[in-house]
């Protein structure tokens, strides 16, 4: 292929998915725009020996303005991140994660909102894969966003290059973990004084990854370094339900709480309205009866670990 000037660089990180990470290359050879208008820049993490393979032969293949950059050991996605956009040539960075699956449209349309908009971010659309079925949703693992921010994920976001350049790009202190390394760096562009828009026709999708019960209730225990983000970016508590607590559930578990310090009839009331949204919960997921106590457990978990973090980082979030 002859390496042109491209108008975009797409930066991924990648970790030990490389049946995943081939779906992501697919849909960026499927990309309406010509390949020779986009680069790529695929961070191996510490991945394992098929990821390596996999990559050599997308090389080998020729389609793709591809470069691969190796971490021996993992370093975390903020650190992948980091080890790959100082190497695009284009003046826009589009990030997408190793577990999404870009629409054909998804660089020609995120171009069109950065021309319309110039020095913007550009947050696209992202919607779990149909391909990923709804058994179990509630024991699974997805992103939606159909909105512009709070959060501003890197499954699907366009910075101007000159904008990572002015923040230094993401914070690693982080971890190996995603943990809010990406809305960090957004609300620090915001605070300075980036503007973001949002570009519905720029889609992707996540996968659905199930779970199962221990790994749903694991999950809830990776929130308590993300509160970090909410300490140091005010802006951010946006993201919380009535700007205190970390999502409506926590809201109700606390709510149920503290009703068990008033009358009978109050903490009847209050729990039976509780039980009855976790209930509507479960059933949205996909599951039974069982899931009205599962779900009682994982709050009280997720719940635990978001206090941990305010405790830390000396803000009030619960």
């Amino acid at each position: 292929m002859t390496m042109s000037e491209p108008l975009v660089s797409v930066v991924v990180s990648t970790h030990d998915r490389p049946a995943r990470l081939a779906r992501l290359l697919d849909g960026l050879r499927a990309q309406s725009i010509a390949c020779d208008r986009f680069e790529v820049v695929v961070v191996d993490d510490g991945s394992g020996p098929a990821t390596g393979e996999l990559l050599e032969r997308e090389r080998a293949r020729g389609e793709l303005q591809l470069q691969v950059v190796r971490h021996g050991v993992a370093r975390g996605p903020g650190a992948g991140r980091n080890a790959g956009w100082p190497l695009t040539r284009a003046p826009l960075v589009a990030f997408t994660d190793d577990d999404c699956v870009p629409a054909p449209s998804w660089l020609a349309a995120g171009l069109e909102a950065a021309a319309a908009l110039p020095g913007a971010i550009v947050q696209g659309r992202t919607e779990p894969d149909p391909g990923g079925g709804r058994d179990k949703l509630l024991l699974s693992r997805t992103v939606r966003v159909a909105t512009l921010g709070p959060q501003y994920e890197t499954c699907n976001i366009l910075y101007p290059r000159s904008v990572l350049e002015w923040l230094g790009g993401f914070d690693e202190g982080f971890g190996l973990c995603p943990g809010g390394e990406d809305t960090d760096l957004a609300w620090r562009a915001l605070e300075r004084g980036a503007t973001a828009t949002f570009s519905p026709a720029a889609l992707v999708f996540h996968a659905v990854q199930r779970l199962g019960l221990l790994g749903t209730l694991r999950e809830a225990t990776r929130w308590t370094a993300t509160v970090r983000v909410l300490a140091e970016h005010p802006g951010a508590r946006a993201i919380l339900h009535r700007r205190c607590f970390w999502n409506v559930w926590h809201y109700l578990l606390w709510r149920s709480l503290l009703a068990l310090v008033g009358p009978a009839w109050l903490r009847r009331l209050v729990w039976a309205r509780h039980l009855g949204q976790l209930r509507a919960r479960g059933r949205q997921g996909g599951a039974g009866a069982w899931s009205v106590p599962f779900l009682l457990l994982h709050d009280v978990i997720e719940t635990c670990a978001v206090v941990r973090g305010a405790v830390r980082y000396r803000t009030p979030v619960l």
